[in-house]
């Protein structure tokens, strides 16, 4: 994935929008602190997740210890933030046609021109990463939780006629095949928000996006607040 990020940035180039004009309130205090909870959480769960995946491979021990406390510390953290989150966006996060249209276009990533991309506040890439996020955040920690305590099953191990041992194997496998995809789409979030578009993150951090980004990367949404009187 790094390889291909590197080959959009070479060949498409990010995408760069008029700085310095009117801007539009995009996120809520309360979504960025959020959102930046649960950042952190990510940032520690994923690579301790990975020493844990391949313990054997880095001699165990100590530093594999330590990663499963942290890893079950900031699982604590992640719920806090998770839920939130979850309840906050979901209304935005409902797939809607716009975002079958987007899915045809990239979303226009593969176009050096900037050309309006048919989204609303969220496009279908922020809403799958959403859905991945939190309900595959909340798979992941019953799963997580399993294997945490190894008695974590509340009697589903006897209602679906399996062992403890096999509930364990089976939290094992959904786990570590839903961190591989919540890899995957944390490290495509983090090229989009830093290098795709040029300032794009700066909307986590005050709240605004430019209104050039917006009327091209969200041009449903933007034509939905002009008509409602609010540009």
């Amino acid at each position: 994935m790094p390889l291909v990020f590197l080959l959009h940035y070479l060949f498409v180039g990010a995408k760069r929008f008029i700085h310095g004009g009117k801007r539009i309130y995009f996120f809520t205090l309360f979504n960025r602190i959020t959102h930046w909870v649960a950042a952190v959480a990510f940032v520690v769960l994923i690579p301790t997740g990975l020493m844990m995946v391949f313990g054997k491979y880095l001699g165990g021990g100590e530093p594999i210890r330590i990663a499963r406390e942290l890893h079950g510390y900031f699982t604590l953290l992640f719920i806090v933030s998770v839920i939130p989150m979850f309840v906050s966006w979901f209304r935005a996060m409902i797939i809607s046609f716009d975002d079958i249209k987007w899915a045809f276009m990239a979303g226009g990533y593969l176009s050096k021109k900037k050309i309006e991309v048919p989204a609303g506040k969220f496009n279908a890439g922020q809403k799958f990463w959403y859905w991945v996020a939190t309900l595959g955040g909340f798979v992941m920690i019953f799963t997580g939780a399993a294997m945490y305590f190894q008695n974590f099953d509340f009697g589903i191990a006897s209602s679906l006629h399996m062992t403890q041992i096999d509930l364990l194997r089976l939290s094992a496998i959904i786990h570590n095949a839903l961190g591989f995809i919540v890899l995957a789409m944390f490290l495509t979030h983090i090229y989009m928000s830093v290098f795709a578009i040029k300032g794009s993150l700066n909307s986590m951090i005050d709240g605004y996006k430019e209104e050039d980004e917006v009327a091209h990367m969200h041009s449903s949404y933007y034509k939905k607040l002009k008509k409602e009187g609010k540009i």
